[in-house]
């Protein structure tokens, strides 16, 4: 262990370096020292847009209030803004604002430009007509890392069009509670996607070096275990060994960190008790130490605040600062005051935080902002601007949501469907923008359609100009939550002289804590519809547009068909078209197991005790009965393995093992497949998990085509955390796993 934390701090220390040079490291260490207590601690605070806003959080032109500005740089000196206000501003707009900004600071005594972050999470949110990418959830079913990361090369160009260098971006919390509301930012349920996946987005927001045009910083977050709510709900304690954090909470981060991520946000909770903003473990002895980063860390919305008013870990909202910042923090997303800046002035002068820690967090800040080029040149730069909105942007956000489309149910081929059938379209999500994009998408909740491209598509649009309006019957109006969406009696009436029923059920988008809820099962007004569709004797497709796995068990048997479209962004209702009528082979695969009930939430990666049920001194496997496993996913096309072939029965110390098999299209039409690699240690000195994914491929092949895949493997892809809280391989026997495929090996040190 302490070797991978060495190599960890020395890989750090070169990332540093790189981004780095000599002189700018002497230019930082210049500035801090002509820098006045009340300069340094204005750098660690961050306040919302609302704040210099003309009319605060009401504003709806992004015009600012030139008292207030000057009051927020000037007078606190402040380092950074973030957020916009009432919703999403135009690109001119954005860039007129950040050159406001920068000007007042030219009016400061040491003209340190500011800094301007905002949650780009499936694109640019808050630029109007912005390429909006499925959310992450969507992204792990396509499994494939070359999209995530030409996705998150869209994001930067569309960023730095718009003036922003730092985005608060990606999410890399473990989706393995499905009730959590921010579910559908995460890459779902499994370490390795979002690893894999988090650490391409980091590298290509990154990798062009951050003071090209082409890159912005980002902020993995939510550090850590943000996701693992006792309760589901957001903001709300979680309660969690060591062992199970570091086994699947905590590699996702190490990654990131070896990507090189610039900063990374703090998680808004608690875990046993302690507030992460106030764990100088987690904070200074894990995150700095252990994983080596150097970077910035910054806070959430208001959380500093939070260990006085609501954690209730601090006595006072002044211990709460000297709480936080003495843990590690470096910068305090306020947002909507100035009461950080006044209480950490307290602190230092009562010597409850010592310099050297200001000093370190300011220097982070600095480097962060030297990294990115506002010391060369705060402004929103002229060539940026070419890079916004290009067609091809267009292009890649269908190819993505395409490959999002999960087709969960097929019953005797129902799909395609011929282009010549009568359909009704029926349901909420029929007319609805907003229930196919969610959370982020020009406002916070991404519900106010008004704000959304004027050339973006429902599902009953583009099934329209599929099969021409003469074949299309409707019982819907614009909006999800419109009354005529659920009316089950007009329904019946227009299923009459139609061939098939597609029935939009779902979600309407949401994000954060307005996204909690007390019921996974989709709301009755949907279930009554879709026993109503059923009723009428004539097939139904029922196609989902949602965040997270809501319970359909009770009207999944009577549906026909069922498509997963998740929230996949602009281009969501063609790729559910192109899907339902044929133009596109679906190919995406569950990151998630879909429950069955609030009785069976089991995960894919379930322990032995989990997987078997006693009855009667029975062991019967029934531990693990989802609606749909991990991995679920079907095609037009059908796919047939070879047996597994190793390079060696026998994998020895640091050697390669080498896993390959031979898939083949057996189908009539050319198909894209994931090959999925997983593993089983059959005994440990932990219980062992019954599989876990240990690689994935994405191929193409023709029909009739065949392809050998293969899979490289180390003893560290088959790594667990033991008791002493150690990442170990244990000498013995293992079974790897290719769809119905096994294979045996013995691993020898």
């Amino acid at each position: 262990m302490k070797k991978l934390v060495s190599i960890a701090i020395c890989l750090a220390i070169f990332q540093l370096a790189l981004a780095q040079t000599p002189a700018e490291k002497q230019k930082i260490e210049t500035i801090i020292k002509q820098m006045t207590l009340e300069e340094k601690v204005g750098q660690m605070t961050e306040v919302t847009l609302a704040v210099v806003a003309k009319g605060g959080g009401g504003n709806q032109d992004g015009s600012l209030d030139p008292a207030a500005l000057k009051k927020a740089i000037n007078d606190y000196k402040v380092g950074s803004i973030l957020n916009t206000t009432a919703h999403a501003l135009s690109v001119d707009t954005w860039r007129n604002m950040m050159t406001e900004i920068q000007d007042e600071t030219k009016n400061t005594r040491l003209k340190i430009p500011v800094i301007y972050g905002l949650d780009a999470i499936h694109g640019q949110t808050y630029t109007l007509n912005s390429t909006l990418f499925p959310q992450n959830i969507a992204m792990a079913a396509t499994r494939n890392t070359e999209l995530v990361a030409s996705a998150a090369k869209v994001t930067a160009n569309e960023l730095r069009a718009s003036g922003v260098r730092w985005n608060f971006a990606p999410v890399l919390d473990c989706g393995r509670q499905p009730l959590w509301s921010r579910f559908p930012e995460t890459y779902g349920e499994d370490v390795f996607i979002g690893t894999t996946m988090g650490a391409a987005g980091i590298k290509a927001y990154e990798e062009d070096g951050l003071k090209n045009i082409t890159a912005v910083a980002s902020c993995m977050k939510h550090y850590l275990g943000y996701s693992a709510s006792r309760t589901g709900k957001d903001r709300t304690p979680i309660y969690m060994p060591e062992i199970e954090m570091r086994e699947y909470y905590l590699p996702q981060f190490r990654e990131a960190v070896k990507a090189g991520s610039s900063s990374i946000m703090i998680n808004s909770s608690e875990i046993n008790g302690e507030p992460v903003h106030a764990s100088k473990y987690l904070l200074t002895d894990v995150l700095r130490t252990e994983l080596g980063f150097k970077g910035l860390i910054v806070t959430d919305w208001e959380d500093i605040k939070r260990l006085n008013d609501r954690h209730n870990v601090a006595a006072s909202p002044r211990e709460a600062v000297a709480m936080a910042i003495n843990a590690g923090i470096d910068m305090s997303m306020v947002p909507n005051d100035f009461s950080f800046y006044d209480l950490l002035l307290e602190a230092v002068k009562n010597k409850e935080v010592p310099m050297s820690r200001i000093d370190d967090a300011v220097r982070r800040i600095l480097t962060l902002k030297m990294k990115v080029g506002l010391f060369d040149n705060p402004y929103p730069e002229d060539a940026a601007v070419a890079n916004f909105g290009k067609p091809a942007y267009q292009a890649l956000a269908l190819d993505a949501a395409r490959e999002a489309m999960t087709l969960l149910k097929n019953d005797n081929k129902v799909l395609p469907l011929s282009k010549n059938t009568k359909v009704l379209v029926a349901g909420p999500g029929a007319q609805s923008i907003s229930a196919m994009n969610g959370c982020w998408s020009y406002t916070w909740q991404g519900n106010q359609e008004e704000w959304y491209p004027a050339d973006s598509k429902t599902i009953l649009q583009t099934i329209t100009e599929k099969v021409g309006a003469a074949n299309i019957v409707t019982t819907t109006g614009k909006g999800f939550d419109n009354v005529v969406n659920f009316d089950a009696s007009q329904l019946k009436k227009a299923a009459a002289n139609v061939d098939v029923i597609i029935l939009c059920l779902g979600e309407n988008a949401y994000a954060e804590s307005p996204g909690n809820t007390t019921e996974l099962a989709l709301p009755e007004e949907q279930l009554q519809l879709a026993q109503a569709a059923a009723l009428t004797g004539k097939p139904v497709i029922l196609v989902l547009t949602e965040g997270r796995p809501r319970f359909i068990t009770s009207i999944a048997p009577a549906m026909k068909g069922i498509l997963m479209a998740y929230w996949s962004g602009k281009k969501t209702a063609e790729a559910i078209a192109d899907v339902l009528f044929g133009d596109y082979n679906p190919n995406g695969i569950l990151p998630f197991s879909y429950p069955r009930s609030m009785g069976e939430m089991v995960l894919y990666d379930r322990k032995p005790t989990e997987d078997v049920r006693e009855v009667f001194n029975d062991n019967i496997k029934t531990g693990y009965m989802p609606l749909f496993p991990f991995g679920w996913g079907l095609s037009y096309t059908s796919f047939e393995y070879s047996d597994i072939t190793l390079s060696n029965t026998i994998l020895k110390g640091e050697e390669n093992l080498t896993v390959s098999v031979t898939v083949k299209n057996t189908g009539a039409i050319d198909g894209k497949h994931t090959v999925e690699l997983y593993s089983h240690d059959l005994f440990a000195s932990i219980t062992p998990n019954m599989q876990r994914l240990r690689a994935f491929k994405k191929i193409t092949l023709k029909a009739g085509e065949s392809q050998q895949v293969s899979f490289t493997i180390n003893k560290n892809d088959l790594a667990f955390v033991n008791a002493q809280l150690k990442t170990v391989t244990e000498p013995g026997d293992f079974e790897l796993m290719i769809g119905t495929k096994k294979a045996r090996f013995t691993y020898a040190q």
